[in-house]
């Protein structure tokens, strides 16, 4: 007998065995398991339903016009999200810097301002003058205010007295505000909104440098982004936030860049330091005039920090500011 076909027994098994493969197991090739599917029929609600339990998931708004074939536009870009872990946010918040203290809302002004409304009523205040347009509420005891805050979606509320913030105010409306939901209908403020494209805008510098545009004073800034980077960066031997300075409107920050984390074995084997280790970076906030400031990253280490290293740092700083 030849002796190929003594091993054709064998290779009828392996070839058994490895179709079998292609179905189960390892080499499991789902592509073939909807080539036969056929389309349903829609599902049909009775007509005796009731309507007001069922309504559309995602509805989609009606046009207010046409869109012309020769009109041209362009989609929105996705915001950005921040990696790593998500920082839990209260409803209601404190913020200060120096002598100032305010309130961050997690609502648009719109929905805050008829909770001011109905705390002033309340507390029995005497209104002397109110502004539905700029979220001010002048009192006999004291001025309250709401504002758009930085991030998409929050307010900051002040409550003062000839510009020094009241303590006891502060702390009713923390209580009256916590004990509220978002759901209040918006009556003004309208203007007040920034969108998500306004509030942050990413710039890449002649010399290379990444930075943060942010259309809001770089005190408020400032505390806002004490507050996140408290509760960001806090890993050990990957972010953490070693100094912060309300003075200089400065942060000091411990951080395993992009390019330290990228490093393969080789590269750690043939270098002098086979660890991977965080370098520090300061985070530098700069005033551009009112309503302006400019966020920056800049080594304070003798290792190489680079144009990648610098836009994937300020993009996780910067999601934390949306």
């Amino acid at each position: 007998m030849n002796s190929a076909l003594k091993w054709m027994p064998l290779v009828a098994v392996i070839a058994l065995a490895t179709a079998g493969c292609a179905r189960d197991g390892f080499y499991d090739d789902r592509n073939i398991d909807y080539v036969e599917a056929q389309r349903s029929e829609p599902l049909v609600l009775p007509e005796s339903r009731n309507v007001q339990r069922y309504r559309d998931a995602m509805p989609v708004p009606q046009a207010s016009g046409t869109l012309r074939s020769s009109e041209r536009f362009s989609a929105p870009s996705p915001e950005r999200l921040a990696t790593g872990r998500t920082v839990e946010r209260d409803f209601v918040e404190r913020r200060e810097i120096g002598s100032d203290r305010w309130l961050v809302v997690g609502a648009d002004p719109g929905m805050v301002w008829p909770q001011l409304q109905d705390f002033a009523r309340a507390r029995g205040l005497q209104v002397q003058a109110s502004d539905d347009a700029r979220g001010v509420m002048e009192t006999t005891q004291g001025r309250l205010s709401v504002r758009q805050g930085l991030r998409e979606g929050a307010s900051e509320v002040r409550c003062d007295q000839a510009g020094q913030p009241l303590a006891t105010c502060l702390d009713a409306l923390e209580q009256h505000l916590g004990a509220r939901t978002a759901t209040a209908s918006a009556t003004s403020l309208a203007g007040q909104q920034i969108s998500g494209e306004e509030r942050l805008r990413f710039e890449q510098r002649s010399d290379g440098e990444w930075v943060v545009h942010i259309p809001l004073d770089i005190d408020r800034v400032w505390a806002e982004l004490h507050h996140q980077l408290e509760a960001d960066f806090a890993v050990e031997g990957q972010r953490e936030l070693l100094e912060q300075n309300p003075q200089r409107h400065d942060f000091l920050v411990s951080y395993m860049t992009v390019t330290e984390r990228g490093r393969g074995f080789l590269q750690i084997v043939l270098s002098s330091d086979v660890r991977q280790t965080p370098q520090q970076i300061r985070l530098v906030l700069e005033s551009e005039g009112a309503e302006r400031t400019v966020l920056r990253a800049i080594n304070e280490s003798e290792r190489t920090f680079t144009e990648a290293d610098g836009r994937e740092l300020l993009e996780r700083v910067a999601g934390l500011l949306r």
